[in-house]
């Protein structure tokens, strides 16, 4: 029998709104001891069975890529009559962490192979009431929506005996093609209690310190003496003693309305990352407990003996950020955006396959098979999977194409890459669209960000990149990521549908970015390291002339390039003389995240808390390339 087909897509009415929660309820008498339950949303959602907390968060995905879950609730099944009770969570507007579509949720219970209850008009629900849906503030951009929740208007999980307001759900005509979740859910740990730092006199402000970055849901313990509105916000730093909660247009918070007496609440469906909790209360109240619930995808860490303790902490911090930037799918940040962006990922899957067993490779096949099912009419990626916004970073789709070439060079899995394949030619074939004199063009609609680095004449948001039509950058790029997918051709045994010709673009190029006199390629009239690695790493420059852009890059007198970028300055050099250059590239990823010791976790950037209008990250998979370099380059035998 295949997944659902008997169950429908159900919700509480016909009309869809944004930032929606909807609560289902029933019952179901399994045959034995055993049973598991099947199941999608759109959106996320939580599970409850017999009155206690199952399981939560909804793969990302779309409707010709819908994730079910597939969960074993034998543990917490009773004797007769069981009760499972969900929440759903329609976000009901697009972002970079979600494409919206209609709302709803499918499931089917199954006990020793026999179908005992599924989704349909007959299943009850209604709108929560203890989650105000509708407009709400957001965290940022890409987290979308926070949440308030009100224990005084219902106490969550609703047992049958409370539910006699909920009534028959509507069927969703929804077009879905379920694939079963390809890597198994995130688990959770053991509550970690966060150490009050300071109580103001009169109970209504309180911070808390967790000692170090964790990502999980937050939860708490507090008695109230009347009904009373709480903000709880987080961050991964203070600011002037407090938690900044607002930077920008982000709001780092959720609402929290007590009932008198004692409450005791976890967010189950929405993630934070943070060192620092604040709580601000309308009214005196008592906090008992508050702290993390941490959850992570478990993964096994290689050993990797390291004899100096300056490079075991930078290589340690470098994997404990890995691992909490392991959510789904990796994700950028887990403190401001929690998103799976093509660039991000392909630095965060090299390092991976040095820092964890091989057993991770299917959480890398499961990224790079999410992003491949992203579509756009221009035929490259989105900025980042799922995400519904028409907004993209062309060159990013290009990397997505090396970190299909990285997958197989470490797992040799034919299969998957031959399935992916098609979408690697559509890609190539949305940038030769731009193709003129053999030269590739830059994007020019709105919604393309000619984003390549956050460094000086790279971030596409200059006058001077945006008047220009042509960058070496994009050209470099794809010649990069054309190569590779002719050796994947060879490997596949495939005739290659893309035809481009690389030598006769370097020759163009050079005629117009490449200074003769200084021996060096620029980028918007600026000599960077970015565009120099590249020309090296492509062929663009060879020889004497790669040996010459190599000393220059080493001393340091080139506009520098970021620290997410710095792995192409690291391979071109080690490209031309890994053993002239080896002390080079350590000696600089030494001073370059020594500092970062202090927080246990590597930054977005090397400025860390300050940067991007004081909202950089300091937990960014991104930056976890010593992890990388370490191994290549042996520190172990230092």
């Amino acid at each position: 029998m295949k997944p659902f087909e008997k169950s429908k897509f159900i919700w509480f009415e016909n009309e869809s709104h944004v930032n929606t929660y909807a609560e289902f309820i029933g019952a179901f008498s399994p045959n034995g001891k055993n049973a598991s339950i099947r199941l999608s949303c759109d959106g996320d959602y939580t599970l409850y069975i017999n009155g206690k907390y199952v399981a939560s968060n909804q793969y990302g995905d779309f409707e010709h890529y819908k994730v079910y879950d597939e969960i074993d609730v034998s543990n917490f099944l009773q004797e007769g009559e069981n009760e499972y009770f969900f929440v759903v969570w329609h976000f009901g507007e697009d972002s970079q962490r979600y494409v919206r579509y209609k709302p709803g949720l499918i499931f089917e219970i199954e006990s020793d192979g026999e179908l005992i209850a599924y989704s349909g008009n007959h299943i009850r629900s209604r709108k929560s009431k203890a989650f105000k849906s509708g407009e709400f503030r957001k965290i940022s951009d890409q987290l979308s929506f926070s949440f308030s929740y009100d224990a005084t208007a219902s106490s969550l999980p609703v047992r049958l005996l409370d539910a006699s307001d909920f009534a028959e759900s509507v069927e969703v005509e929804k077009e879905c093609t379920f694939f079963p979740r390809p890597i198994a859910k995130s688990c959770l740990g053991t509550y970690l209690e966060a150490k009050c730092i300071f109580a103001s006199e009169d109970s209504k402000r309180f911070l808390f310190d967790l000692g170090r970055e964790y990502v999980g849901l937050c939860s708490f313990e507090l008695e109230a003496s009347e009904k009373t509105l709480i903000n709880v916000s987080y961050s991964e730093h203070l600011r002037d003693g407090a938690v900044p909660r607002f930077i920008g247009n982000r709001d780092f918070s959720f609402d929290y309305v007590a009932r008198s007496g004692t409450n005791i609440f976890t967010s189950y469906m929405l993630r934070y990352a943070c060192r620092y909790l604040e709580v601000n209360s309308e009214n005196p109240i008592n906090i008992k407990t508050i702290g993390i619930v941490p959850q992570f995808y478990d993964v096994k860490v290689k050993p990797f003996e390291i004899k100096d303790a300056t490079d075991k902490a930078i290589y340690d911090a470098c994997v404990r950020t890995l691992e909490l930037c392991m959510m789904e799918h990796y994700v950028d940040c887990p403190w401001r955006e929690q998103c799976l962006y093509a660039f991000d990922s392909r630095n965060q899957m090299l390092c991976g396959y040095y820092a964890f067993e091989k057993g991770n490779w299917e959480y890398v096949r499961s990224n790079l098979r999410l992003l491949a099912e992203s579509r756009r009419a221009d035929g490259i990626l989105p900025i980042c999977s799922p995400c519904g916004l028409c907004f993209t970073i062309p060159s990013f789709s290009l990397h997505f194409i090396t970190a299909i070439f990285e997958y197989y060079s470490h797992t040799s899995d034919v299969d998957f890459v031959r399935s992916v394949m098609p979408r690697i030619e559509e890609i190539l074939k949305g940038f030769l669209v731009n193709k003129r004199d053999g030269l590739i063009y830059k994007f020019t609609a709105p919604e393309h960000w000619n984003f390549y680095d956050w460094s000086d004449g790279a971030n596409g948001r200059t006058e001077v990149e945006k008047s220009s039509d042509i960058d070496p950058m994009i050209n470099l790029l794809f010649a990069r990521a054309y190569r590779f997918y002719s050796k994947l051709c060879e490997i596949l045994n495939r005739d290659m549908a893309i035809e481009f010709n690389v030598v006769e673009c370097f020759l163009k190029l050079k005629d117009l970015y490449f200074d003769s006199k200084a021996r060096l390629w620029e980028m918007s009239g600026i000599k960077t390291e970015l565009v120099n690695s590249l020309a090296i790493l492509t062929g663009a420059s060879q020889g004497e002339e790669a040996e010459q852009i190599s000393q220059i890059l080493a001393n340091g007198s080139l506009a520098e390039c970021s620290l997410s970028m710095k792995c192409f300055k690291y391979d071109a050099l080690l490209s031309v003389n890994k053993e002239k250059y080896r002390n080079a590239v350590l000696e600089e990823i030494r001073k370059t995240y020594k500092p970062m010791l202090e927080t246990g976790t590597v930054w977005e950037t090397a400025i860390g808390r300050d940067d991007f209008f004081l909202a950089g990250s300091l937990c960014h998979g991104w930056s976890s390339i010593p992890i990388y370099y370490f191994h290549q380059l042996d520190v172990v035998l230092q």
